[in-house]
């Protein structure tokens, strides 16, 4: 589970990632193509709007960080949407290791310990529900909505 620690050093840590985020992004996926280089043919859309979009995605995410019931779903239908875009399950650790690399590339010394290991939560809790959605879209989903035990 994530903290409320936690969130306010992911959402203060990207907050100083905002203004550069198009740097940000190309090295994001310098980072994932050096890591497996066969996620290049994923992405047939100009890099430059797809880096915009992902980080439109992450700073809504990381906004919502406080209300998960209002973000497990969408990243729920992401995840299903990925998987029609050949996404497969060793991808999300290939795409976690990259955002962390450029999360402490772009931040330096900001990027302290506890800074990583709260993006590292929130990141494997997301992941881990995105995962779940990807094999069986109804996995996360409790009688009464989000079941965060079951996504972590």
């Amino acid at each position: 589970m994530v903290t409320p620690r936690q969130i306010d050093l992911v959402q203060r840590s990207f907050a100083r990632v905002l203004p550069i985020t198009a740097d940000a992004a190309r090295m994001f996926y310098d980072h994932l193509f050096a890591l497996a280089p066969e996620t290049r043919a994923l992405f047939r859309a100009d890099m430059a709007d797809q880096g915009r979009k992902l980080f439109l995605t992450i700073a809504a995410v990381v906004d919502s960080l406080d209300r998960l019931d209002d973000v497990i779903p969408v990243a729920q239908a992401l995840a299903v949407r990925h998987v029609g875009y050949g996404v497969r399950d060793g991808h999300y650790a290939l795409v976690g290791a990259a955002l962390i690399a450029t999360l402490d590339a772009t931040l330096g010394d900001a990027f302290d310990a506890e800074t990583a290991a709260a993006w590292n939560e929130a990141y494997a809790l997301l992941s881990g529900c995105m995962l779940a959605a990807a094999r069986s879209p109804s996995a996360c989903a409790g009688q009464d909505g989000i079941d965060l035990a079951d996504a972590a």
